[in-house]
């Protein structure tokens, strides 16, 4: 497994928590994340620039909020460089099983040496595979029938550039008509409504992993990234609490956001004006947060890693009991 870490060189002018997911992973001596040198420019202007109306004490005030600003940020960095996260495999496994659409990139057959995009719903198999069900009269489905090789590209967030990017290398394969009803199931599973994959003209295809590459996102302050081969892609296991993310995480931002709020503040010591739980695994959970106006997010360890749906209530109740003195 190749692995490959390149420092920022864009640095912020204004306060910038470090995303959770552009943080170090869990320790693992094949992968090494490298820290950028950060620099803050206060949004104080100088003495000199200043009105001569400005007083002393407003300076202060702002170069107080900065200063505060700065103190946040070392919180962040302090606690998520130690946060407990799953192994680098292991995350990408459980992101791929839990995304149902991305970008599928082929060898174009009218366009001979161009590359060919195109946005696809898929569903992984019991050995992470994409599966995709595809019309015949799709560029794409001639795409591959000519050339096997091609991509999947997803983001955990697409609407977030510092977040988790991945891309999965492999070669396409139809599947067989013997195979046709388990993958049928398994691709319905994750897309109930997709009446038109018995249509006459659509088929299967199962994506054979050969490389799986990811980037923690671009313009963070740290910037990690790897890969991994087929074998050890599909090797690795998919968290088992993660199918549990969406409805934990619907119930909590919708009747427990005060609750979130007190447990992100005794378990990290950064102060927040709000958190909003993004997705959880055996480990932890991921929040979007806000403070003076600035958002980003946070990796949240439970105390100890979560056994089923029913242990992931008992955790967060633990949680809460020892943040309520935190309350004021």
């Amino acid at each position: 497994m190749k692995t490959m870490v390149t420092p920022l060189t864009r640095v912020s002018t204004f306060f910038r928590p470090i995303p959770y997911n552009a943080l170090p992973f869990s320790p693992k001596p094949r992968f090494s994340f490298l820290p950028n040198s950060f620099t803050f420019t206060s949004l104080t202007p100088s003495l000199s620039m200043a009105s001569s109306s400005q007083s002393t004490a407003q300076v202060v005030s702002s170069g107080d909020v900065n200063n505060k600003k700065d103190d946040v940020f070392q919180l962040i960095q302090a606690h998520q460089e130690k946060a407990a996260r799953l192994p680098p495999v292991e995350e990408i496994r459980t992101v791929l099983d839990r995304s149902l659409r991305g970008t599928l990139s082929t060898f174009s057959k009218k366009y001979d040496g161009y590359p060919s995009g195109s946005m696809v719903d898929f569903a992984c198999d019991a050995n992470g595979c994409p599966i995709l069900a595809v019309s015949d009269l799709a560029v794409h489905s001639k795409d591959l029938a000519a050339n096997p090789k091609c991509s999947v590209l997803l983001a955990r967030d697409p609407e977030d550039r510092t977040d988790l990017v991945i891309t999965l290398h492999g070669d396409a394969i139809f599947v067989p008509e013997k195979d046709k009803e388990a993958i049928r199931a398994a691709y319905l599973a994750r897309h109930p409504n997709a009446f038109w994959v018995d249509f006459g003209d659509f088929r299967f295809v199962r994506i054979e992993p050969k490389v799986v590459r990811f980037v923690s996102g671009v313009a963070t302050a740290l910037l990690g990234s790897g890969e991994f081969t087929g074998d050890e892609y599909k090797s690795a296991k998919v968290d088992p609490i993660a199918q549990f993310s969406k409805p934990v995480a619907s119930h909590m931002n919708k009747d427990h956001g005060e609750d979130t709020k007190a447990i992100v503040q005794h378990w990290t010591s950064v102060p927040v004006d709000f958190a909003d739980i993004i997705d959880l695994d055996r480990l932890g959970f991921n929040i979007k947060a806000g403070y003076k106006g600035d958002k980003f997010k946070l990796r949240v360890p439970f105390p100890r890693p979560a056994e089923d749906r029913k242990d992931v209530k008992t955790l967060i109740v633990e949680m809460l009991q020892a943040a309520k003195p935190q309350v004021n």
